[in-house]
């Protein structure tokens, strides 16, 4: 199993919320969320829930290969709900969150689970490139978030205006007509993207955080296939280095409206088989800004 792994925090010396890891035939990837400037209610904090989450999900779907990876989501849910909801308010508005990843290989094929908005980039033999994201925290944000995009990035303005759409967002978790993520409920987990493929089909899998997928989804500096390119040839760091350098060039959010002007970035890159590509520089200025 060849993988590879790196993981920034969104500034120096900030705790990194994201959560990364694998195990023969198995990886995870979660990036934890609560509600900016909030009390989540928690004594442990966001990274605590999504470290703990990930390591138990880790662990289950590599013990249990008979249960459903949405089963076994379930399970981390209810078991990392037992360790602190004596201690901890886990019904306050802003209790932790997270996405959550997770893919295993077993009998032939390729299982993946996706809840929230990190993304499943599956390569196949062929080139082919698709990417696994739940949208419907997007769909939803789109109806909310034009306040915080008519403001600069950093600014008190945006400040306040994110902290109300969050607050807004807040209110649609885990129902209907809304969006679903990790959180203290077991029963999102019925309602994450799940499937599976041929394994002998795939090239390289791909987990992301948002942070680590912005030059693609955000930024729309680049597309998928030259992401896979970099991280064939120069690896999860480079691709992480170049987001950082667009975000630099962008700090009060004014070319790409957004929350933060810099976020927890996470790249899990699992090859399966050799893929030509062409090590050397890679021009991310070229293709088309969004509106």
């Amino acid at each position: 199993m060849n993988v590879a792994l790196a993981s920034l925090s969104a500034e120096p010396g900030q705790q990194n919320e994201d959560f990364a890891a694998a195990a023969p035939g198995a990886a995870v990837l979660l990036d934890g969320a609560g509600v900016a400037g909030a009390d989540t209610g928690c004594t442990h904090g966001i990274a605590w829930f999504s470290s703990t989450l990930g390591g138990l999900l880790l662990a289950t779907i590599t013990a249990h290969p008979d249960r459903s990876l949405a089963d076994c989501l379930a399970d981390s849910i209810r078991a990392v709900r037992s360790l602190h909801e004596d201690s901890c308010d886990l019904t306050y508005r802003a209790s932790p969150t997270s996405t959550v990843v997770a893919v295993r290989a077993d009998a032939g094929a390729l299982e993946y689970l996706v809840l929230g908005d990190s993304t499943l980039l599956l390569a196949d033999q062929d080139g082919k490139t698709t990417a696994i994201t739940d949208q419907r925290l997007d769909e939803v944000g789109k109806r909310l978030r034009g306040p915080v995009d008519e403001l600069p990035t950093g600014s008190p303005e945006h400040a306040a205006a994110l902290a109300d759409y969050r607050d807004s967002l807040t209110g649609l978790r885990n129902r209907p007509g809304g969006f679903w993520i990790a959180g203290p409920d077991p029963q999102a987990a019925e309602q994450a993207l799940a499937g599976a493929v041929p394994l002998n089909t795939l090239a390289s899998v791909t987990l992301l955080s948002d942070g680590a997928t912005r030059l693609v989804d955000s930024f729309e500096l680049t597309t998928w296939e030259t992401t896979l390119t970099v991280l064939d040839s120069s690896g999860p760091d480079e691709l992480i280095r170049h987001v950082r350098e667009a975000e630099g060039g962008d700090l009060d959010g004014r070319r790409w409206p957004r929350g933060k002007a810099r976020d927890d970035a996470t790249v899990l890159h699992w090859s399966l088989c050799g893929r030509s590509s062409s090590p050397g520089r890679h021009d991310y200025g070229r293709s088309s800004q969004r509106a």
